[in-house]
Order: structure tokens, then C-alpha cells, then sequence
């Protein structure tokens, strides 16, 4: 018998870690952190992490559990948050992963790989990118084509990440990145209720470029200051949104106001590729807009009972 869990995925700043709290606290439950940066210590304001008077008093799993220069790979997540939600039903709980980080949700729902037991290269990425400065995308993508035709064909050249993720998975383990693509089975690991979270593309945008400026206003210039002196190198978490942008000022490269407003457009063209990753890669049981709508949460509520109650 499948372990039962609730998931609730949608962009930035549509209100998850609030839901998230609301139906612990309603259903007796204990919220897994499902956002790849929020797993770094020091890193709160630029994550948007839920604060200890936030939680009121509601356990929260996978937070805060690595240091900024540690790596964290889907398939780190997809061990720990499996063991987090064994340990929690085990209690009698109800385990309620709240993220917005697609690979991790998509990863811990079905039998998906990613290519997941290739570690990250740091090396190996600097390498690729620097080849891609002076070569170009298209070279890239050919040195791919001529490793592994098939990955080739499913990933575009103007997606450089992928494109070097699935060079990277060869380099490290030897195996073609198709042939991971191929275990994907999409068989669903749990018995699992999806809540998605959306709201008017303008209301959401407007909402994102304010919570920008409240991350700011809170410090946000200060936390990514003392990432950068204390954390050297090209390490995974100064490659987040909120994080990264501030590299040319701090280098005195660029204004303040263009590092913002490059936070706030990044920011926006994420959560664009967070509904559409939601919306194409796994079943959503249900969506509301608790922004516009709050009332909704009430039939939230009722169809979480029914899915608890094995209705």
C-alpha cells in the first residue's frame, strides 16, 4: 500500500508555504521543503524561506540541511525526502511537500532518473561553458549529437544547461543521458494529492516584483555579500535566481537597479517555466488561486478530506 502524501507545486509567490502550514495544521501533517535552494543554510531572505514564526509551531523537513558551498542533486532529494516521508507517516502524520523546484517534485512523485546518479562536476561545467564562449551553442550541441544522437535530438541547442547537463552525465558515468530518459516509467511511487497554486499572469508578476523589493528592503543585498566573501568559487548555490544576479555589481561591473530589475525579470521567467512544467510533466488533482480566490482554500480543505478519508 502507497504511502499517502499531499503535494503543492505553482510559481514563485503564489502562496505554497502558507497553504502548506494551513493544511498541517488542518490534516495533522509536517511540510518537506520541495526548493533547491532553500536546503542552504544562510540563504533566507533571496529563497523566500519560511520563517520559525511562520511554521507556528509545524515541523518542517529538508530545510537548512546543507552549507553553501555543498552540492544538492535531485537524486539527494529524492533519497531524503522519501526517508522524511517514511519517517513521518510512520507517526501517524501526513507528509505535505510543498516546492516549486519541478525536476525535485517530478523525481520524488514517479520513477524518474534525470540522470540523477551522475553527481555534479563543477569542473567539468566550467569546461563546457568556457567551450561554449569561444565555440558557440552550435558546437556544443554537435559535441553532444556525436556522444548520444537520441539526447541530442530531445534537447534543444539553445538549452546550454541541458545540453551540458547530459554531456555531464556521460563524462561522469559512461552511459548515454537517453538511456536515462529511457528508464522513465512515470509509474507513481505514492498515493499522492496535488494541489497546483496560480493566479492571474499580471497579479502574479506584480506580486513577484514586490517581493523583490522586500527582499531588499529585509537585507537581501547584505545575504548575498556575505555568500560571495565567505563561499568562493563557482558553486551551485550562487547559481540561484536572487543570487547570481548581483555578481557584475559586486564587481563593479554594473548599477544596483540593473542587478534588481534583472532579479525581478529572472524571477518572472522562471515562474513561466514552473507552470509549464507543472502543467506538462505530472497530473495536478486539483488547481486554485488562493490569491484572488481565497475562499478556495475551503474546498481545498474538502478535497483533501475526501482524499485522507480514501473517498
Amino acid at each position: 500500500m502507497k504511502d499517502k502524501i499531499i503535494v503543492i507545486v505553482g510559481p514563485t509567490a503564489v502562496g505554497k508555504t502558507q497553504l502548506g502550514i494551513d493544511l498541517a495544521k488542518a490534516f495533522d501533517g509536517e511540510v518537506i521543503n520541495g526548493d533547491s535552494m532553500q536546503v542552504y543554510k544562510g540563504l533566507d531572505i533571496g529563497t523566500a524561506k519560511v520563517t520559525e514564526e511562520e511554521k507556528d509551531g509545524i515541523p518542517h523537513h529538508l530545510i537548512d540541511i546543507k552549507s553553501p558551498e555543498d552540492s544538492y542533486a535531485v537524486s539527494d532529494f529524492k533519497l531524503d525526502a522519501g526517508e522524511k516521508i517514511h519517517e513521518i507517516t510512520k507517526r501517524g502524520k501526513l507528509p505535505i511537500v510543498v516546492g516549486g523546484t519541478g525536476l525535485y517534485i517530478e523525481s520524488l512523485l514517479y520513477n524518474v532518473s534525470h540522470g540523477g546518479k551522475a553527481e555534479p562536476n563543477p569542473d567539468f561545467r566550467e569546461e563546457m561553458d568556457r567551450f561554449v564562449r569561444e565555440n558557440g551553442r552550435e558546437a556544443l550541441h554537435q559535441k553532444l549529437q556525436d556522444k548520444d544522437l537520441k539526447a541530442a535530438e530531445a534537447i534543444h541547442q539553445n538549452n546550454v544547461r541541458r545540453v551540458i547537463r547530459a554531456l555531464e552525465v556521460i563524462h561522469e558515468t559512461g552511459k548515454k543521458f537517453s538511456d536515462y530518459q529511457d528508464e522513465k516509467k512515470k509509474e507513481p511511487v505514492y498515493d499522492a494529492y496535488v494541489i497546483g497554486l496560480n493566479t492571474d499572469r499580471d497579479v502574479l508578476y506584480d506580486r513577484i516584483n514586490m517581493r523583490v523589493d522586500l527582499m531588499l528592503e529585509n537585507g537581501l543585498l547584505q545575504e548575498v555579500t556575505w555568500l560571495y566573501k565567505n563561499y568562493p568559487g563557482n558553486i551551485q548555490s550562487k547559481k540561484g535566481i536572487g543570487y547570481k544576479e548581483f555578481r557584475p555589481f559586486l564587481e563593479g561591473r554594473q548599477p544596483l537597479v540593473e542587478a534588481v530589475e534583472q532579479v525581478k525579470q529572472h524571477s518572472r521567467n522562471y515562474a513561466k517555466r514552473q507552470l509549464t512544467w507543472f502543467r506538462n510533466r505530472f497530473e495536478v488533482n486539483q488547481w486554485a488561486d488562493l490569491v484572488k480566490e481565497p475562499e478556495s482554500l475551503q474546498e481545498v480543505k474538502a478535497n483533501i478530506q475526501k482524499f485522507t478519508e480514501g473517498d
